[in-house]
């Protein structure tokens, strides 16, 4: 399981932009239906062969970070 810290705050627009730069990195993802928690937590869950990706904008954790089966810093280096 890999874990990536984003933000040490919740943040809707960071989480948006995040969803979208996973979106465009990497291929193969299949995105679930986006949940928003009675707290206004959001959560957005993609499917992959190599596993599962969530990206949450945790309002009672206060913060932003993206939980992982693989490893994602591949996708994102040039």
């Amino acid at each position: 399981m890999y874990e990536y810290n984003i933000c040490d705050q919740a943040d809707e627009e960071l989480f948006n932009k995040q969803c979208r730069a996973i979106e465009e990195h990497i291929p193969g993802l299949l995105a679930d239906d986006l949940l928003r928690d009675v707290d206004g937590t959001l959560v957005q869950k993609y499917t992959h062969v190599k596993g599962t990706i969530k990206v949450k904008n945790d309002v009672q954790v206060d913060a932003l970070f993206v939980v992982a089966d693989f490893d994602l810093l591949p996708y994102f280096k040039k």
